[in-house]
Order: C-alpha cells, then sequence, then structure tokens
C-alpha cells in the first residue's frame, strides 16, 4: 500500500489578499454592488447626487457677495456669468450676519455675549470631560449667574447673592440630612433656597446697590443744594430790589449774575446719569427775566423739589449704578442665534437633573411623590410645546402679584425647561428599566442607602445605556427652540422674516434658510458627535 500523508509538514508562505476583497475595492464590493438590484440602484443614487451635488454647486458659487439688495444682486450675478443664471445671494448674510447672530443688542456689548460664550465652553469642559481638573466644576456651578449678570447687565450683588443662595441651601441640606436623613434634607434645602430667592436676594441685593449709589452721588447733590441755596437767595434778593423802586441798577446787576448760575447747574445736570439728568431740569431759566415776572423765576429754579426728585431717582437707577455694574439690556433687544443658545443650553443643563429627579420619583414607593411625579409628566407630555409658550408669554402674569415683572426670556427657558425634563424623565427611566434587578441586589448587599445606591451604582449605569436617546432629546430641545419666534421673541427664523420683509431684501428665502440650517446643524453635529465619543469612552462590553 502507498505511504500518504494527510498532514502538511510545511506551512506556506503568507500571501496578500486578493485587491478585490480589501479597501475601498473590496467595501463596494461587498456593500454597493453584490447583486444585479444593488448595483443598479447604487448607480442610479450616485448619478441622482451627482446631478444634485452640481446644479447646488453652481448655485452657491455663482454667487454675489457685495451687493446691497436683492435687484442688485441679480445684476452683478447676471454680469458675472450672464442672462437667465440663477445664483446665491449670499450678500444677504453678509448685510445681517451681526443682526443674524445678536438680534438687536447693542452693538458696543457684543462682547459680553462672546465672553460669556467662550466662558460656556470652559464651564462644559469639566463637566464632558473627565480629563479636566474637577476643580473646574466650581466654576460651572458658579457660571450661570456670571452668564446672567453678563448678558443682561445691572448691578453685580443679585447674581452673586443668588450663588450664595445656593451654598447656603446645600450646606443646610447636608446639615438636615446628617440629623433628619436625606429626604428632609433636599426638602428643607429645597424650602431654603426659595426662601433665600424670595425674601433675601431682592431686598439685600437693592440695599447694597442704593447705599453705593447714595454715596456716589451725594457730593453731586449736596452741590446742587448749594447752587439752588444762591438761587434761592438771589430770588429774594430780586423780590427786595423789586420793592425798592430806586434799585433799578441793582436789579440789573442781579439778573447779569443769573447766568453764571444756570451755568453751574447745567455742569452739575450733566454730572448725572441720564434718568436723573431728565428730572433735574434748569432750562427754564433762560426764560423771561422781567421784574414782573419773578414768580417765573420761582417756578424755574425750584431747589428743594429737585433735590427731593434727584434723591428718589436714586431708588429707581440702583441697576444702572453701583459697584461692578454693567448696563442693563433688556429682554426686548435678545434675538438671532444668541437667543436660541441661551434657550438650547439653559434647557438643556436644567432639564438633565430635573429629568433624573422625576425618574426617581414616579419609581418610588411613596404614593404622594410618584402621583406627583406621574402627573406632571403625562400632563406635560401631553401638551405641545408650543401652547406652553403661550402660556409663559400671555397666562403666566394673571398668576403672578399686581405690578410684578417677569422677564419673558426667562419665562420661556422655565417652560423651556420643564418640557424637555418630562420626555429626559422617560428616558432615564428606561436606562433604569434596563438595568437587572441583580444590580440593586448587589448595592443592597453592600449595605448601601437609597441615595447612595442610586449614586454610585444604579445611576451611573443607568444613563450609560440612556445616553443616545438623552442626546436626542437634547437635540430636539435645541431645534424646538426655534418655536419661540410664534411668541415674538426673534430667533434667526423670526429674524429672516424680518429681513425678507425689507424692500431691499424682499423675495430672498434659500440663503437665510441655508445659513440658518448651517448654525444648527454644526451645534447638533457636535452634540451627536460627543454622544458616539462618550459611548466608546464608557463601553464596557460584559466585562
Amino acid at each position: 500500500m502507498s505511504d500518504f500523508s494527510y498532514v502538511r509538514t510545511e506551512m506556506l508562505p503568507e500571501q496578500q489578499p486578493p485587491l478585490t476583497e480589501v479597501g475601498i475595492v473590496g467595501w463596494a464590493r461587498a456593500n454597493l454592488f453584490n447583486g444585479v438590484v444593488n448595483s443598479v440602484l447604487t448607480v442610479l443614487s450616485v448619478t441622482f447626487l451627482a446631478y444634485v451635488v452640481w446644479h447646488l454647486s453652481l448655485w452657491a458659487f455663482r454667487s454675489s457677495w457685495t451687493a446691497n439688495s436683492l435687484s442688485e444682486c441679480r445684476e452683478q450675478i447676471a454680469l458675472a456669468y450672464g442672462d437667465g443664471v440663477h445664483g446665491a445671494c449670499w450678500a444677504v448674510i453678509r448685510d445681517r450676519f451681526l443682526q443674524l447672530m445678536y438680534g438687536f443688542y447693542p452693538r458696543e456689548e457684543y462682547w459680553r455675549i462672546n465672553l460669556s460664550f467662550v466662558l460656556m465652553l470652559v464651564a462644559l469642559l469639566p463637566v464632558l470631560f473627565m480629563a479636566v481638573p474637577r476643580k473646574l466644576l466650581w466654576f460651572s456651578a458658579i457660571y450661570p449667574a456670571l452668564a446672567f449678570w453678563l448678558l443682561w447687565g445691572g448691578s453685580i450683588w443679585g447674581p452673586l447673592l443668588i450663588v450664595a443662595g445656593f451654598f447656603v441651601a446645600g450646606f443646610v441640606g447636608m446639615y438636615v440630612t446628617n440629623i433628619k436623613g436625606a429626604l428632609f434634607g433636599i426638602i428643607v434645602g429645597v424650602l431654603v433656597w426659595l426662601f433665600w430667592m424670595i425674601f433675601v436676594v431682592s431686598s439685600v441685593s437693592g440695599g447694597i446697590t442704593a447705599s453705593i449709589a447714595e454715596g456716589r452721588y451725594q457730593s453731586i447733590l449736596t452741590e446742587s443744594a448749594a447752587v439752588l441755596d444762591d438761587s434761592n437767595a438771589t430770588e429774594q434778593a430780586l423780590k427786595d430790589a423789586k420793592s425798592d423802586a430806586d434799585s433799578v441798577n441793582r436789579v440789573m446787576a442781579l439778573k447779569e449774575s443769573l447766568p453764571a448760575a444756570k451755568a453751574r447747574a447745567a455742569e452739575l445736570r450733566a454730572a448725572l446719569p441720564d434718568t436723573v439728568a431728565s428730572i433735574y431740569d434748569t432750562d427754564d431759566i433762560t426764560s423771561s427775566m422781567d421784574e414782573n415776572d419773578v414768580v417765573l423765576l420761582r417756578e424755574a429754579i425750584s431747589a428743594e423739589s429737585d433735590v427731593v426728585s434727584a434723591e428718589s431717582a436714586i431708588g429707581q437707577i440702583d441697576e444702572n449704578i453701583g459697584l461692578f455694574g454693567l448696563e442693563p439690556v433688556e429682554s426686548a433687544k435678545f434675538g438671532g442665534f444668541a437667543i436660541s443658545v441661551i434657550i438650547g443650553v439653559a434647557g438643556i443643563v436644567g432639564s438633565l437633573p430635573i429629568g433624573i429627579v422625576l425618574a426617581l420619583g414616579r419609581q418610588s414607593d411613596l404614593i404622594i411623590v410618584k402621583g406627583i411625579c406621574v402627573g406632571f409628566i403625562e400632563f406635560i407630555r401631553g401638551v405641545p410645546l408650543i401652547t406652553l409658550l403661550f402660556v409663559a408669554s400671555t397666562l403666566l402674569n394673571y398668576f403672578l402679584p399686581p405690578g410684578t415683572t417677569f422677564d419673558i426670556i426667562l419665562r420661556v427657558v422655565i417652560m423651556v425647561t420643564l418640557f424637555a425634563s418630562a420626555y429626559m424623565a422617560e428616558v432615564v427611566r428606561g436606562g433604569l428599566a434596563a438595568l437587572p434587578k441583580g444590580q440593586y441586589e448587589a448595592a443592597d448587599s453592600l449595605g448601601l442607602d437609597y441615595w447612595k445606591a442610586q449614586r454610585l451604582i444604579i445611576m451611573p449605569q443607568a444613563l450609560k445605556i440612556s445616553i443616545p436617546g438623552i442626546v436626542s432629546s437634547f437635540i430636539g430641545l435645541f431645534k424646538d427652540t426655534t418655536l419661540v419666534s410664534i411668541i415674538g421673541i426673534l430667533d434667526p427664523l423670526g429674524l429672516s422674516n424680518a429681513i425678507r420683509a425689507d424692500a431691499a431684501w424682499n423675495g430672498i428665502y434659500w440663503e437665510l434658510f441655508a445659513f440658518i440650517a448651517l448654525l444648527f446643524f454644526v451645534f447638533c453635529f457636535s452634540m451627536s458627535r460627543y454622544s458616539m465619543y462618550l459611548e466608546r469612552k464608557l463601553n464596557t462590553g460584559h466585562r
């Protein structure tokens, strides 16, 4: 019988894989041309995409950047590329770029929005990336108050007291937690924070600012009183001179001294803020100074009433003055992409912790807590966001005390945050439900109480599972900020309508919408990429 060997005694040399099985060619063959139908669909799709991209490129690059109106833009395109050529009029972006970004915010105060945006990125770094030093979280904690002061201006004492309120509430809550437990600590901490915000912030901030204002303007008021006393003395001298028929020359001399008093009063008035200067009017002092018109002189130089009015004005302009104060900017001047970032970021930052609390409350064994959380979540999810925005803009004032002013942007931020928190609660609840029961049992076996178990074991795993849903909710919330244009807040879409209403740009559409879409895409795509990065970083597989 022949001797056959079925076991190889020598290894074959390593060979390169076929070129059709690796690289771009291999990927295309496996995914795009792995059959007749798939190959036909691939060719048709590539042809259609090439057609669309080609024509969009022609439209985008056959454009005008220097025109000042739509008609002028079309004339420039026709002159450069021929009659009948349709091109993009990007000149509208150049012309209205600042308005689309900042709205009607004062131009000389743009640095405040830019600085707040840069500081926002710094505050988010320790939250988003673990490699950043943890000490920066202190800055993240105080950033909301700092951003509010930068954007709206006024005295810095209000934001500082708001930050102090969180620390006071936290310390009191921790103290009560050590004595009565976590639930009582949370309740007491919230009550302390509400008391601080309602009663302490407004009264203390107003008192500090008023005292600083009074000190800064006391010298001006004192000098004003001295000038007015001189005017009263001049008035009395005129009366005496008038009663003396032989003192006509003296009367004329006294009249000549009045312009000097008027000039000094004008200097003092110029030294006061505009709000105070409006009540300190001495222009009438140049009125007719006939000897028979002394009564008119008295009305023009009413010393005591001017001083009293100046003192009362200090209380009305306390937000315009004070140490480390900024020029106040009313909410009506906010707009553009800045307002979308403000509302979107505030809603995102506020909705996640509230959503976590609601999700835990919905799974609580306490009937009242569970009922409140379930009722809130189901009510908010059953109502469109636009309805809540209308409530924020109109109906909310009916529930406030008469004379109370509640900033419209703050109202919108509150409603958007509550709306997003209801959906966030369901996303987090899904993550909690996905955890195996053994994780809860493991926490119990370690002797951890409820809050430590949630903080150290349960919630980190639930949030990791919920990352796609959380980021999806964030992206949807950021895009929903465009709805605020319906209630009169001019976000980029609202401003686009105002721009198209201008006679110079009437009829322009795609350029504005393409630019706005690009802005939103950059933010939303960044959030999507970060979520994928976070999923890869936190992926532990089955270890």
